[in-house]
This record gives C-alpha cells, sequence and structure tokens, in this order.
C-alpha cells in the first residue's frame, strides 16, 4: 500500500506545482525551456504511475473490503463512463461542451473516480479513485483563483460530434478490449 501511496502522491505533486509552488515552477520552466521541462515532467509522470501501477498490483494480493457494492451500481458506472471520453476530447478542441464545463478534463476525472468508487470497494481502489477525486476538485478550485481561460478558437458544432463520436468510440474499446488486456478487470 505504501508504493501506492508514494506514487500518488510523486504524480500530484507533480501536476500540482502549478498550484503549490507556481514561481518555482515558472523558474524551471525558463531554466529548462518548455520542451525539457515537459520532457522532465512526463518522465517523472510515467515513473509515478509505474509506481501506482505496482502499488496496485501488490495491493490486489491482500486486499481489504471496505464495503461490496450492490449488483445495481454496475450499469451506473457504466454510464457515468459514457460521458467522461467525451469530456477528455473536449478539453482540446473548441467547443460547446468545453465552454460549459471549462475544464473538461476536470469534470471527466472527477466523473471517472466517482463512477469506480461506486464499483470499487476494496481499500486500494478508494484511495486510488478517492485521491483523484480530491485532486481534481481541488485543482478546480485553485483554477478559479489562478488563470483565465485561453479562447481554442471559434466554436463548432461539428466539434461537438467529433468529441462525442470519438469519446464513444475510444470508451467501447477501453471497454471491450483494453481495460481487461491491461488491467486484468473485466468491466463487462
Amino acid at each position: 500500500m505504501l508504493i501506492l501511496i508514494f506514487g500518488l502522491v510523486c504524480f500530484f505533486s507533480l501536476h500540482s506545482l502549478a498550484i503549490i509552488a507556481p514561481r518555482w515552477r515558472e523558474r524551471k520552466r525558463h531554466h529548462f525551456g518548455i520542451m525539457s521541462w515537459r520532457l522532465i515532467i512526463s518522465f517523472g509522470s510515467l515513473l509515478s504511475i509505474g509506481l501506482i501501477s505496482w502499488g496496485l498490483f501488490i495491493s490486489r494480493q491482500t486486499p481489504a473490503i471496505l464495503y461490496i457494492p450492490p449488483a445495481w451500481t454496475k450499469p451506473i458506472t457504466d454510464v457515468l463512463m459514457l460521458g467522461v471520453f467525451p469530456m477528455l476530447y473536449a478539453t482540446f478542441l473548441p467547443c460547446r461542451i468545453r465552454s460549459t464545463l471549462k475544464y473538461p478534463d476536470l469534470v471527466a476525472i472527477k466523473l471517472w473516480a466517482l463512477a469506480h468508487l461506486i464499483a470499487n470497494g476494496m481499500l486500494h481502489e478508494v484511495i486510488l479513485f478517492g485521491s483523484f477525486m480530491a485532486w481534481a476538485v481541488l485543482n478546480r478550485i485553485s483554477l478559479k483563483r489562478r488563470i483565465r481561460l485561453l479562447p481554442l478558437g471559434a466554436r463548432s458544432e461539428f466539434n461537438d460530434l467529433v468529441c462525442i463520436i470519438a469519446g464513444i468510440v475510444t470508451y467501447l474499446i477501453i471497454l471491450f478490449f483494453l481495460h481487461y488486456r491491461i488491467l486484468g478487470v473485466i468491466p463487462v
């Protein structure tokens, strides 16, 4: 469990530099250059994800049950997850989804975490999904105080359609193919 928690702390620390140390972050970005800085953060993120994955693998060997989700929560999780991927795509395209949600990536993370908290009751799962939920909420609160959104360009209803179709296709691919192959968990 400690490896999982350490991985999460590393991951969230890297992704919270703009919240906890904005001036230091800007100095380092300037010192290393944008591309080098992105490589450093990406490498640290990959290491953190590796620690999280390793910690989850170890935690699954001796699971601690906090609660057992009722069977009726499964369809709720599936429906909630359906909205996650269109929101992630909307982060990168000027569309009504993005302008309505402002930060669709954070909404997607909160929805993903909520869906998984509803469906999973093991301690390591609650720590994982609960920490992502808490981070997304805190990040959203801090964004209200930190920055103004820069427009991505003219909104297009076509982009909304692209986000929705690409999101549904991604959801189906993950649901039926990747989730089990990568995580060993059958979601269907």
